[in-house]
């Protein structure tokens, strides 16, 4: 039955656990703490194998350990009786150990052969180890024989047999000549697995006298040949061709045996002419993939680690082109006896029930045996508490002393399988294994396995705790393991924790505590990408990452899986790797690798170097003509970079040597061109490849290829006949190139006659030109021309006659009948008759007008107006009419118009007037407001620049601005022309308004220009200078009963009347002298009595203040005369010691302290002694402190320091003397040494101030009785 093991909770949870079965069996850990004091059984842990075939020249070694508690003990059987080592001198046996060593020195191996079994014995049981057959390996010599030479027609099948002796293990077989050269085998000589050599037909070339077969015995690494077989092969009388038969195995069908597990190999060996080809295939199925494969040219099939399902019926086939053969192997697959489930030890508590289970397959199926203690278990004691059943022995109710070892025995007759399993019956309180205290780290969603590795007998049950929680972890996400293990499937922040394991049993409790804690996972971020970087550029793969702040990263970056090459060009830095000057090796694939303790990511990007494709190479000329030639090449390496195009250049070493052209361009994927050419030349080819980064070298250029001459192909381009005088024709071509020559002795004939006049072609043939000037011509008539070029191989094509022209001369006439149409007051339309074309002279490109204005139509006939400069307009081609815009409004204006052709321009016809109607006047030239008063403004202004018209009066329009900026109603009055002023009354005072002017005429109004101006109150009246036009002159309201008073030490109250309609009121101050800018602080601008305080100002300091309002602008238009104000200065608050009583008494005190020691120093210098201080002194003199000068009133030999050292908080001069210039009675002493300062005023600041801090050089004073002075000071 199962057993259970319950265990009840404080708190009342209840925990069932199934801790086994009863096959199952405890294992003893390894922990030397644990095994210390455990009984345990015999357990055989190594042995030599069962068939141990020994070398004769070795000792023999056989090797059988075991372990066990108490150390077992050793004993062995030869043959099935005891086999007394003590006895045989040559036979040892280790130490503790069971292994045997057999010295054969002198003795013969075979003496020790036989079968061998180790028995490992203490006092709870005994193990048997396996029957070991020791057999001598043997490499017997050949038998002697006489071949005789084999005779073989041509064609005919052969085989040579081999025939090696026996040997132990079976030789290793193979074939070679005299030379030790192994024989050439293929599919029609070949060696069977046999040994012998077979021929499906022989040649000729097969005759040799030197067919050796040569055994090779393993373990003595050995080497024995047979005789020689001599063939001859005839041909006298040739075999025929004939289908496939079988050599080996014969017949057509055959049996093959094979066990369980180990190697098929079926061998199908036919003879044919022409020689046949071997296929296989199974009956029943298809091979078995990945454990079968062929050898021997296809004639044997091996099939590997073989299972029952590889038996059945294979068929190989032979066949070659006379017909096929076939042959059935049948293969039956036995099997040696195998573990289905071996018995495993077994640990039992007192009472429990144990089972030894021993499950065997075999063909045919094994015989079980069991044993006890070596002892078969029907010949062992009886015991009623156990039960054989064939391959199970049941163990109920043991006891404590029942342990044994348990021997499995099961065979058939091809092996057999030997096991011990124990059972120990122990009873052991729960012992926890893992280490307390453990930390277990883990990555967030992976899983955890929280280890509680126990021991005790019975298996202790084990229940898992968190924190302190009371209750038992079971169900998701946890799952508790049969070993202990608690395992947490998707682990999770919250999972982090203490985790305390409890094993127990009927004989105690142990319990232990671990910890867990979950991490983030390591992410790559930004992975790198793949790159395509141009050689000795820069690559940079970027790899940022997240991980979990506990952990500490590690990056590594990878190529190809390898480390980074050791070169400084590689710079890893934090997230990024950069490679510096690419080359064709640093191609490859680059990997970042994220390290910690717990997780790692990676991420891989490829880099591709590309640059220039390499310069092709091997070009080659063929097909070569009069005027092409075939041009083939090599591509060189396109450098990962696809080639994209061929350019093919020439050099023409005939006419540009060194000079190279571009021929033509072929696609990247060709490597020849038809290139057509050109007459006289001596061509030489190169190429150059392109692809994305740009073009390779050149080629070496191709050997030199010359065309021979011809007449030309083509005449010159570009003919042109253009005239540069009245009387000539310049008839002008482009030349032809060298290469377009075709031949020696280039000229050009050049050829012309009077279109529609002349019939015959005049004709002149120059060279080394590009013109000819032809003299004497009519002005401007038509001529073709002809231009053709010849060598000295003949003339080229008939070239197509163009058209010119003789030069042209200035117009003759001018236009007639000018008329002019006013559109408007800016536009006028002009038409004229055209000009016959034979006075034109040349080609017409049309009619230039120009016009100009002679005054404007106000001014009167006589007036003087300001002559303005002439505008020209062109008019192309045939034209009789055109518009002149931008003209001005009532203006007298004057226009001629002139014929023009290519030469120039024509005379200008007879001056044409014409005038503009009235416009719109322009504005006023200015506006002012000048005389302002209390309900009343004078405005003045002046006529527009431009009247356009004449004028017939003004409107004047205004309108007040209230203090919100919002405009009142408008006012408008009507001004005559001839007035420049008016004065407008009845307005509001200390009011803003605002004015709109322009001039009229009888076409309508013109533009307006606006000003605005303030009236002023009746108690003052400021007189300003006019204002321009866009400007507003600042008038001031009047600030009244301006006062001013200090308050304290830091502040002013400034108070005054204003009655003005700004409200932006502000007061202004600046300290007096300053250059600094004014400061301002907003005061709230409503009318009446005002006043306000300004703080923070510095005592002692006089400041110049003042009121003033602004416009909506910022702009000040009211300010107050500025006051001058000065401020007291700070008055001093400490106490003037000197007057206090304490004070003088103190110094008093002092005073007649220090005349006490003046007293007792000079009776002591007197009696020549040295009191104590002076013999200090003596000792250790002060380098800083000097005797002073007699003239200072002190001793010559003896200085009291005491007294000139300043009292604690004073400064010291540098020197370490104490300065007496200052009266005795001054303070400085005991203060800050004359540190006073002045105020403003002349009153003295800081009379007897001291500072508490010391000076650097007093830092050792501490010990000193602090200063009256200043701890007076400390109070005040």
């Amino acid at each position: 039955m199962d057993r259970k093991r319950i265990w009840v909770l404080s708190n009342g949870a209840l925990l069932a656990i199934f801790l086994g079965h009863m096959t199952a069996g405890l294992e003893v850990p390894l922990d030397p703490k644990v095994l210390e004091g455990l009984p345990q059984p015999p357990t055989i842990t190594h042995q030599s194998p069962k068939d141990f075939i020994i070398d004769p020249r070795e000792n023999i070694v056989i090797h059988c350990e075991a372990k066990g508690k108490p150390h077992p003990s050793f004993s062995w059987t030869r043959n099935g009786t005891h086999f007394d080592v003590e006895k045989d001198p040559k036979v040892l046996m280790k130490p503790s150990s069971g292994t045997l060593v057999i010295d054969i020195n002198g003795e013969k191996a075979e003496a020790y052969e036989g079968v061998y079994q180790c028995t490992a014995r203490n006092e709870h049981g005994t193990a048997l180890s396996n029957n070991i057959v020791i057999r001598q390996s043997r490499s017997p010599l050949w038998s002697k024989e006489r071949n005789e030479p084999i005779l073989v027609q041509v064609g005919v099948s052969l085989v040579l047999q081999c025939r090696p002796p026996a040997g132990l293990p079976p030789p290793i077989i193979f074939w070679m000549d005299n030379n030790f050269q192994r024989l050439t085998q293929d599919t029609r000589v070949s060696q069977a697995l046999n040994g012998d050599l077979y021929f499906s037909n022989v040649l000729v070339d097969d005759t040799r006298n030197d067919y050796i077969c040569y055994a090779r015995f393993p373990h003595t690494q050995t080497i024995q040949q047979k005789q020689p077989i001599t063939v001859k092969v005839l041909d006298s009388s040739p075999a025929e061709e004939r289908r496939p038969s079988f050599m080996a195995p014969l017949g057509q069908s055959s049996t093959q045996m094979v066990l369980r597990g180990g190697v098929l190999e079926l061998e199908c060996i036919a003879e044919g002419l022409p020689t046949p080809d071997i296929s296989w295939r199974k009956e029943s199925g298809d091979l078995p993939s990945g454990r079968t494969s062929f050898h021997n040219f296809q004639k044997t099939l091996k099939i590997v680690d073989v299972t029952e399902a590889d038996a059945g019926d294979y068929r190989c086939t032979a066949k070659n082109s006379l017909g096929a053969g076939h042959h059935i192997i049948k293969v039956n697959v036995k099997a040696a006896p195998y573990w289905i489930s071996a018995p495993r030890n077994l640990i039992l508590a007192p009472k429990e029930t144990g089972i030894l289970t021993c499950r065997v397959g075999g063909d045919p199926k094994p015989t079980i045996t069991w044993s006890v203690n070596g002892v078969a278990i029907e010949n062992s004691p009886k015991d009623v508490n156990r039960k054989v059943e064939d391959d199970t022995v049941i163990l109920n109710d043991v006891q404590t002393g029942s342990s044994a070892v348990y021997q499995c025995n099961a065979s058939n007759e091809f092996g057999y399988l030997l096991a011990n399993a124990f059972v120990n019956v122990l009873a052991e309180p729960p012992r926890i294994l893992t280490p307390p205290n453990n930390v277990y780290q883990v990555i967030t969603n992976r899983p955890a396995l929280l280890d509680c590795a126990s021991f005790g007998s019975p298996i202790p049950s084990i229940t898992w705790f968190k924190d302190s929680q009371t209750s038992i972890l079971s169900g998701d996400p946890y799952v508790i393991h049969g070993n202990g293990t608690l395992e947490i499937h998707v682990a999770q922040l919250l999972n982090s924790g203490k985790y305390t394991c409890i094993a127990s049993n009927n004989l105690g409790t142990k319990e232990n505590h671990v910890y867990l804690e979950v991490k983030e996972p390591t992410r790559i971020l930004a992975q790198p990408e793949y790159k395509v970087v141009q050689r000795n550029r820069n690559a940079v793969f970027e790899c940022k990452v997240k991980h979990d702040p506990t952990l500490i990263p590690i990056m590594t970056w990878l190529k190809d899986s390898g480390e980074l090459p050791d070169d400084e060009r590689f710079v890893v830095e934090t997230d990024s790797l950069t490679i510096r000057d690419v080359t064709e090796e640093d191609e490859g694939t680059y990997t970042c690798v994220m390290n910690t303790t717990l997780d790692q990511d990676s991420a891989s990007a490829m880099l591709t170097v590309v640059e220039q494709p390499d310069p092709p190479t091997d070009l080659e000329l063929t097909d070569q003509r009069e005027r092409s030639v075939q041009l083939t090449w090599t591509p060189g390496d396109e450098n990962n970079s696809p080639t994209e195009k061929f350019l093919i250049q020439y050099e023409d070493l005939l006419h540009q040597p060194g000079v190279w052209h571009n021929l033509t361009k072929v696609d990247g994927t060709k490597t020849t061109a038809h290139l057509d050419l050109s007459p006289y030349v001596y061509y030489s080819f190169r190429v150059l490849a392109l692809n994305r980064v740009g073009y390779s070298q050149p080629s070496k250029a191709s050997r030199q290829y010359r065309t021979n001459p011809a007449a030309p192909d083509e005449n010159p381009t570009d003919v042109q006949g253009v005239g540069t005088e009245h009387d000539n024709l310049i008839i002008s071509w482009k030349e032809l190139t060298g290469l377009q020559s075709n031949g020696p002795g280039l000229q050009y004939r050049v050829n012309w006659r009077q279109k529609g006049v002349e019939e015959e072609w005049s004709s002149e043939t120059v060279a080394n030109t590009s013109k000819y000037v032809l003299s004497g011509t009519p002005t401007f008539v038509p001529y073709e021309i002809k231009v053709q070029a010849v060598n000295d191989y003949g003339s080229g094509p008939e070239p197509v006659p163009v058209e010119g022209f003789s030069g042209e001369d200035l117009p003759m006439s001018a236009p007639e009948s000018i008329q002019v149409l006013v559109q408007n007051v800016t536009l006028a339309e002009v038409h004229w008759e055209p000009v016959p074309s034979s006075t034109v002279r040349g080609r017409l490109q049309g009619y230039k007008v120009r016009y100009w204005r002679e005054r404007g139509l106000h001014q009167g006939a006589g007036a003087e107006g300001r002559q303005e400069e002439a505008q020209a307009l062109s008019f192309s081609g045939n034209r009789t009419q055109g518009r002149l815009p931008g003209l001005q409004p009532y203006s007298l204006y004057t226009l001629n118009i002139r014929v023009v052709n290519g030469k120039g321009e024509g005379p200008p016809s007879a001056n044409h007037n014409f005038e503009t109607p009235e416009g719109v006047p322009g504005p006023p030239s200015f506006l002012r407001v000048k005389d302002p008063n209390i309900d009343s403004l004078t405005l003045e202004w002046g006529p527009p620049q431009e009247n356009n018209g004449r004028l017939t009066g003004y409107t004047l329009r205004y309108q007040l601005v209230n203090n919100s900026n919002d405009l009142g109603p408008v006012e408008e009055m009507t001004l005559p022309a001839n007035e420049t002023t008016v004065t407008l009354g009845n307005l509001k005072y200390s009011t803003r308004y605002k004015f709109y002017f322009n001039a009229n005429t009888i076409k309508g109004p013109g533009p307006a220009i606006t000003q605005e101006a303030v009236t002023v109150m009746d108690e003052v009246l400021i007189q300003q200078p006019a204002v321009d036009v866009g400007k507003v002159r600042p008038i001031g309201p009047v600030f009244t009963n301006v006062n001013s008073s200090v308050v304290g030490e830091e502040g002013a109250v400034i108070s005054w009347e204003y009655s003005g309609p700004d409200k932006n009121v502000y007061v202004e101050y600046i300290v007096e002298n300053s250059k600094e800018e004014w400061k301002k602080e907003f005061v709230n601008g409503s009318n009446g009595s005002q006043t306000y305080l300004i703080k923070g100002l510095k005592p002692g300091t006089s400041y110049r203040v003042r009121v003033v309002a602004k416009d909506h602008s910022e702009m000040t238009i009211h300010s107050t005369e500025e006051l001058l104000i000065t401020l007291p200065a700070m008055p001093n608050k400490q106490v003037d010691l000197a007057t206090q009583g304490w004070f003088i008494g103190l110094m008093c005190a002092i005073a007649l302290l220090i005349l006490v020691l003046l007293i007792v120093c000079f009776i002591k210098r007197n009696k020549g002694g040295k009191y104590p201080v002076k013999e200090k002194e003596d000792a250790h003199q002060d380098p800083e402190i000097q005797p002073m000068k007699e003239d200072d009133g002190t001793f010559g030999e003896y200085s009291d320091t005491e007294d000139h050292k300043p009292l604690k908080g004073s400064r010291t001069p540098s020197n370490g003397t104490v300065k007496r210039d200052d009266s005795d009675d001054s303070l400085v002493d005991y203060g800050e040494g004359g540190d006073g300062q002045f105020n403003e005023d002349g009153s003295f600041i800081g009379q007897y101030s001291g500072k508490k801090e010391k000076d650097t050089h007093e830092g050792n004073e501490s010990s000193e009785a602090p200063s009256p002075v200043n701890a007076m000071n400390s109070f005040v």
